[in-house]
């Protein structure tokens, strides 16, 4: 919570009314357990009652035979132009901040919130 409380105090926001995570399927975070941990986590804090959208981020390799990018699978880090096995982890392994839905007190201009 430490980041998203800098950001909202940096933004003079009253509260956070969505979190949007990117979450990889190498990060070793299990999706559903976020979800219910999320709740005890950010009790008291400013982003208490805030929606958590996680959004999968799909893995991406880079081939270091012919030096192109593919998706790839969790179990099956190959290339998918040559199928070579040498490849090098691009993507997959994050928890990404995204977004944030902030609240600001007397805000008029923008009823949804600022958006970072």
């Amino acid at each position: 919570m430490t980041q998203i409380e800098i950001i909202a105090r940096d933004n003079l926001a009253t509260e956070v009314s969505s979190i949007t995570l990117g979450v990889g399927p190498l990060s070793g975070v299990e999706e559903r357990l976020l979800e219910h941990a999320y709740p005890v986590a950010s009790a008291g804090s400013i982003a208490e009652g805030a929606e958590l959208i996680i959004r999968s981020t799909p893995i991406r390799v880079k081939c270091t035979s012919c030096n192109r990018e593919s998706t790839a699978e969790p179990n099956r880090l190959v290339c998918g132009h040559c199928n070579d096995w040498r490849t090098e982890l691009i993507s997959g392994d994050e928890l990404l901040l995204i977004r944030l839905e902030l609240d600001k007190a007397n805000e008029t201009a923008s009823p949804a919130g600022a958006l970072i």
